[in-house]
């Protein structure tokens, strides 16, 4: 998909605004482009499908390069194996082929071609170091398709901001209405939470792609086994360069690193989907989803509208979280040199991380917002009042306690009484204000606002403009904040752009480097 940028809102996937049933439907120019294999598939698009096999394969390169460079193996005989390595890949490549992941049973199929001078290639490796490059080869590139995933939905929810930026919406504390917001930027604040995300993705990366391959069992070995060379043919930044720390250590922390940035984004869409959910809990919600493939019927009653999206997402944000807490469990009370951290747990949860954010954009995708609905639940609540406090403080002089004071007395007249704030009558307002400063000695007993004043203070519209602060829904700052989540999104897939060339550049050195040996 073609990421939208502060100069590029035409194909930034921004809704078109259409009426259908009295209702805002949000109907996107640009959708999220996801293959229909991947959704057949329940992947996210581009998701990477190499295994253990590829990677042995990758590291086989490498290392039958690497040995030839530094005479550990003859030329003569590095061609040899080269091309009994090669054939090893191509065999594994046919449909239906074995495809061994353990390097144990991979050998055996280069010993049959090469013969016993095929384990050469080997020198100064172990199964622990290579265990350790296979982990972080596969986990590199998981974490390069939840980043490419975590942008993807966060253009889409961007797009559903830029179309909401005077969408005004309650907004809750303690499950109870607070304060009047705008939907732009209400969703801007995830929009934050989720790019907090992606730099702990980016700066955990940084740290993962270090290769701990030619550290051997835990100690190197007596062949001068060249790890900076074998970290740049797999298109590592660098080595784990203590050899025990590489092979026996590293997959501890870089595990519950990932892991953890994965349980933390999951909260967050948690977080998301269950304030969604409530919205099912009325009669007349003000946010649903588009009905079709993201929502189903029941088989005995034909009213409901299940939003089975939301139920899913919402579970599988919980996988999420259950799945870090595996690898920690796992990784707990065991002494170094275990296997119980070293196993596939940290991929499970970066591809299900990965795909919680396809259906999130998804979903963002078909979301219908209720404009007038949403003001309605606004208007029917008592929450502009600490608005009108505040004006009584700014243009009469009131003390914030006792304009607080009074606003809370309207409150609980107006809901006695069974009244919104706008049917208050004034002359009643008149009397609880004279009756709410009688309690602070405040000598200023008649209520110094107009009826018009008044009843403008207590509109969310005169509160959002009201907003002076940084960061605030005012919709100067929504606009501002907006351009600049779309610069860091621009950033995010810089970046992303920058890692994957990087590692196509590494790979064709690697591939024509050991093509040649074979020739």
């Amino acid at each position: 998909m073609k990421l939208a940028g502060p100069s590029s809102a035409a194909a930034s996937g921004l809704a078109r605004l259409s009426r259908r049933a009295g209702r805002l439907v949000l109907v996107p120019l640009l959708v999220v482009a996801l293959s229909a294999a991947a959704i057949a598939a329940d992947k996210p698009a581009g998701q990477p499908e190499h295994d253990n096999f590829h990677f042995l394969g990758e590291m086989n390169k490498a290392s039958t390069v690497m040995v030839v460079e530094t005479k550990i193996v003859p030329p003569e005989l590095g061609k040899k194996i080269a091309r009994a390595v090669d054939q090893v890949i191509k065999d594994g490549n046919q449909p239906g082929a074995k495809r061994p992941g353990d390097y144990l049973q991979y050998e055996p199929l280069i010993l049959a071609l090469a013969g016993p001078d095929g384990s050469r290639m080997h020198s100064g490796r172990s199964r622990q170091d290579i265990l350790s490059t296979t982990r972080r080869l596969m986990q590199r590139e998981r974490t390069l398709a939840l980043m490419a995933a975590m942008i993807e939905s966060k253009a889409q929810l961007l797009a559903v901001a830029e179309n909401n930026l005077d969408t005004i919406v309650p907004a809750y504390t303690n499950g109870v209405q607070a304060q009047p917001t705008t939907y732009a930027h209400y969703l801007l604040a995830f929009a934050s939470v989720f790019g907090r995300d992606s730099a702990r993705l980016k700066e955990a990366y940084a740290r993962l792609n270090m290769s701990p391959l030619g550290a051997g069992a835990l100690g190197t070995s007596s062949f001068p086994v060249d790890r900076r060379r074998l970290a740049e043919l797999l298109g590592f930044d660098g080595v784990v360069e203590n050899s025990y720390d590489a092979a026996q250590l590293g997959a501890l922390d870089q595990g519950v690193e990932l892991v953890g940035l994965c349980s933390n984004a999951a909260l967050a869409i948690g977080l998301l989907v269950q304030d969604m959910h409530t919205q099912y809990h009325q009669t007349s919600p003000w946010i649903t989803i588009q009905e079709g493939r993201l929502t189903g019927t029941s088989s005995i009653m034909p009213q409901k509208r299940n939003p089975y999206a939301l139920n899913v997402l919402r579970l599988q944000a919980s996988e999420v979280v259950g799945g870090a807490f595996t690898f920690q469990l796992e990784a707990h009370n065991v002494t170094p040199g275990m296997p119980d951290y070293k196993r596939d747990q940290v991929g499970k949860t970066l591809d299900l991380t990965a795909n919680a954010f396809v259906k999130l954009a998804d979903l963002m995708n078909h979301l219908v917002i209720d404009r007038q609905r949403a003001l309605q639940e606004v208007d029917a609540e008592y929450s502009t009042t600490t608005e009108l406090a505040d004006i009584l403080q700014r243009d009469a002089d009131v003390p914030f306690r006792v304009g607080h004071h009074f606003a809370s007395d309207l409150v609980n007249y107006g809901r006695a009484n069974k009244l919104k704030p706008a049917d208050i009558p004034f002359d009643v307002v008149r009397q609880l204000y004279a009756e709410a400063v009688k309690s602070f000695d405040f000598p200023k007993a008649e209520f110094p606002l107009t009826q018009e004043r008044f009843r403008t203070s207590l509109t969310a519209q005169n509160m959002l403009a009201s907003s002076k602060g940084l960061g605030g829904p005012q919709r100067a700052e929504t606009v501002r904040m907006l351009a600049a989540e779309k610069g860091r999104l621009d950033q995010d897939a810089a970046w992303l752009k920058a890692q994957r060339d990087k590692l196509a550049r590494a790979q064709d050195t690697l591939d024509r480097t050991f093509s040649r040996l074979g020739q």
